[in-house]
């Protein structure tokens, strides 16, 4: 089973200004760890999820694309925690400005979520909120021990949110604390840049691959595309446009689905094996993710594709 631990929340939007001046918040589900374990179980991937759920009207609305898509939750008893909020509201100048309310996201502790873990453990994904509170980054990183001593494959998407945390500094070393453990690890080049403008993408991505267990390292690139790196090779991939565009609410979520599923057909989803990836093979895995991001960002909002549309583009493409 693939195993994708980390927050879920509700996207609380506002809608531009009415005549009669009220504010008017429109509710989305989300998450990034969240978005990806949906993407993940729509590509076929056998999927479970390690987040607390609310019981308020929140939670249900949460578990309904989770129930849709297939992935297990894997805390079975909801919490009276009430749905982290993500509050997205719009300045006199019509810039977003994002407020977080946590809650039920963190109503966990470390011995719960290590119970919770399945017997047959192939992939960990942590996720991006993990790091930020220090006892919630000691907790997670127990888990992720756990994993890795069963066997699991790690693997992380940070989603450095520097707005999120009072002391840099420390968040940095907490996180750390998490690339130290991981095989594959996923940020895009705002991350880098919050993490170290000084440093080249390249020069992150050698030494995230010095860290004790990294082998493979991804970085998007906005409309760029993405670029990859291991010991063996390096490849860089364009987007996949999709004949409408929505916008690109869960993209990065599901280009990393995407790479996971690939890597995981392919028998290469395993330490040691990362490392060989060659250059051809790293654009292969980065291609299939580009459709995954692609297909996801022809919807408003995380809509991430099923295997079949995915290998409809493919095949269709060469």
């Amino acid at each position: 089973m693939f195993v994708v631990g980390g927050e879920s929340l509700i996207d609380l939007v506002q809608e531009r200004p009415g005549a009669d001046g009220a504010v008017r918040l429109t509710a989305h589900q989300g998450g990034s760890p969240y978005n990806c374990a949906i993407a993940l179980s729509k590509l076929g991937n056998d999927t479970g999820y390690l987040c607390p759920i609310s019981r308020d009207g929140f939670g249900t609305y949460l578990l309904g694309p989770l129930d849709a898509a297939g992935v297990m939750p894997l805390l079975k008893e909801r919490v009276t925690a009430p749905t982290t909020l993500a509050v997205v509201t719009l300045n006199a100048r019509m810039e977003a400005q994002y407020e977080f309310y946590r809650g039920a996201d963190r109503a966990f502790t470390a011995d719960g979520l290590k119970q919770a873990l399945p017997r047959d453990l192939e992939l960990f994904q942590i996720g991006g909120f993990c790091p930020i509170e220090p006892a919630d980054a000691l907790a997670w990183a127990e888990v992720a021990s756990e994993a890795l001593a069963r066997g699991a494959t790690l693997s992380m998407d940070p989603n450095v949110r520097p707005s999120l945390v009072d002391d840099f500094d420390s968040y940095k070393q907490r996180l750390g604390v998490f690339l130290d453990l991981v095989h594959l690890v996923k940020l895009s080049r705002e991350d880098l840049l919050a993490l170290d403008a000084t440093r080249s993408i390249e020069q992150h991505a050698r030494d995230l691959l010095a860290r004790p267990n990294c082998e493979l390292v991804v970085v998007t690139l906005g409309d760029e595309g993405s670029v990859a790196y291991t010991a063996a090779g390096t490849a860089q991939a364009g987007i996949y446009a999709p004949p409408v565009f929505g916008d690109t609410v869960g993209a990065g979520d599901s280009l990393m689905a995407g790479i996971l599923t690939l890597l995981g057909e392919e028998g290469n989803l395993k330490p040691g094996r990362l490392r060989m990836l060659d250059s051809v093979a790293l654009s292969r895995v980065l291609r299939f993710g580009a459709v995954v991001a692609g297909l996801n960002c022809g919807h408003k909002g995380c809509n991430p594709p099923s295997r079949a549309e995915v290998d409809a583009v493919l095949a269709a493409n060469g």
